[in-house]
């Protein structure tokens, strides 16, 4: 997860911005901090789907386990 100084620079940017402009080396930065960003969201959401499991409650292999006797 991005540092929340990193957070809180792209924000700081943004406001900038849409107040008064950037300059060139702020666009470069800004540009850089979304990639940054923009690598991090796709790593932990690609991670949170990882670990989704999909079940059919119709599928047969389902039904088995579950008129198994418990032991």
């Amino acid at each position: 997860m991005l540092e929340k100084e990193l957070l809180d620079r792209i924000n700081e940017l943004a406001r900038k911005k849409k107040a008064e402009g950037l300059s060139q080396e702020e666009i470069q930065e800004q540009a850089y901090l979304r990639e940054l960003f923009l690598e991090d969201f796709r790593a932990r959401f690609r991670a949170q789907l990882d670990n989704i499991e999909l079940v059919d409650p119709d599928d047969p292999r389902l039904r088995k386990e579950k008129e198994r006797p418990v032991s």
